[in-house]
């Protein structure tokens, strides 16, 4: 088993313990069911996708993965999906449309002609034709396919723009969801996921229904005990020699078995004994290390959480988000703090309370939060000291900017 901390992982050198998941996600697969996959940040889901498509590819089945995360408009989706199946020779032939925009020879452009050329032959009036033929094409190949479109949110949120176009986006998950639901075939097979939330998404935007044909599926985190034959597995791997309870108190650090996180953490300590001259880590080690997961490399390493919110939410729910953050890594986001809140945005919102909820709603779909009986809690104590060091020097509570206003605000 080997570490990875920065890309998504499949085959038997990284993939670890998700074979449950796997199975379960398979059979849904297999019976033709399109799903929504799910999970919060550094979770796996690409890395469950990519190992899926591998084994279903070692039995016959055609695996497109398509990334969206760069698309603005439907039309550049549409290119990106037809860019991925161009490579399917027996699909790419068959786009007969396709072939009168770019030439008898489309077989011999390269992905990036190929893609420009398509996009090019794409416009508002088109996409949905020549998509719902590339769709049609994909469901009559001699082969099974699988069809993967990540970062579909936030393709979404980009395509609803800062004027809140929600028609485009209700074309756009409409058409997708007509054409998927009148395959006669149970191929092509739809995933889809990202690393914000498509349901928050769609419920803000009312269009909560144009989602309802896919079978939700959630990716969890490890448990204790994986969490541990990990660390154990990658140390045996490297040969690195680990103290007893060095493992345990790695899990007991991050609060939550993220498997990102886990390998972060183990590739630390693995630079931090190399650094040392150490001949093994230590307990203490732990603790030293985690330390400076905490300092500016570490917060490099997390902030893509952060920019992650800015691409889910709007300006405003963006502020709600960061300010329920800041409270909650202080110890726990209170009914009293959230009264607070929405008394303070009461007087630049129309909707305080519901741009307090909204924000909250994604947190904790996210991962961010989670709820307690109390308030509001971060399950990750990584996170929650991360954002205690990001906010340290120059947060001051919600209720004292109410109490005080010429206080200044995060």
């Amino acid at each position: 088993m080997k570490a990875s901390t920065g890309r998504p992982v499949s085959g038997a050198d990284f993939f670890f313990n998700r074979d449950k998941e796997l199975q379960v996600l398979e059979t849904r697969v297999r019976d033709g069911n399109h799903v929504l996959l799910t999970g919060q940040r550094r979770m796996g889901k690409t890395s469950l996708t990519l190992e899926l498509g591998r084994r279903l590819e070692l039995q016959g089945w055609v695996f497109l993965f398509v990334d969206v995360e760069g698309a603005t408009c439907a039309e550049d989706a549409i290119a990106a999906i037809a860019t991925v199946a161009h490579r399917v020779r027996p699909i790419s032939s068959r786009l007969v449309l396709m072939r009168r925009w770019l030439g008898e020879r489309v077989e011999e452009l390269g992905a990036l002609d190929f893609r420009v050329k398509l996009q090019a032959g794409l416009n508002t009036g088109t996409w949905r034709r020549h998509g719902a033929q590339l769709i049609d094409k994909c469901a009559n190949h001699d082969k099974k396919v699988l069809l993967v479109i990540d970062e579909l949110p936030i393709f979404l949120k980009r395509m609803l723009g800062p004027n809140r176009d929600v028609r485009r986006v209700d074309e756009f998950l409409s058409w997708l969801r007509g054409v998927t639901q009148g395959l006669k075939k149970c191929s092509p097979v739809l995933i889809v996921s990202g690393s914000i939330g498509l349901k928050p998404l769609v419920q803000r935007l009312g269009l909560s229904d144009r989602i309802n044909h896919l079978y939700p599926f959630r990716l969890g985190p490890w448990d204790r005990d994986v969490s541990i034959e990990c660390f154990e597995r990658l140390a045996e791997n490297y040969g690195l020699r680990v103290e007893d309870g060095v493992a345990n108190a790695v899990y007991d650090a991050l609060g939550v078995g993220i498997p990102y996180h886990v390998q972060l953490f183990f590739s630390r300590l693995q630079d931090f004994t190399i650094k040392q001259s150490n001949d093994r880590v230590t307990v203490d080690d732990v603790g030293t290390v985690y330390t400076e997961l905490l300092g500016p490399s570490g917060q490099n390493d997390l902030a893509h959480y952060e920019s992650r919110l800015k691409d889910g939410l709007d300006e405003d729910s963006y502020r709600v988000a960061m300010e329920s953050l800041a409270k909650s890594a202080q110890g726990v986001f209170t009914r009293d703090a959230r009264h607070c809140l929405e008394r303070k945005y009461a007087q630049v919102v129309d909707d305080a309370p519901g741009c307090v909820t909204e924000a909250l709603e994604v947190l904790v779909h996210d991962g961010y939060l989670e709820s307690s009986t109390d308030g509001y809690r971060f399950p990750s104590r990584l996170l929650k000291d991360w954002w205690a060091a990001r906010f340290r020097d120059h947060h001051v509570p919600v209720e004292r900017r109410l109490l005080a206003p010429g206080v200044g605000s995060s």
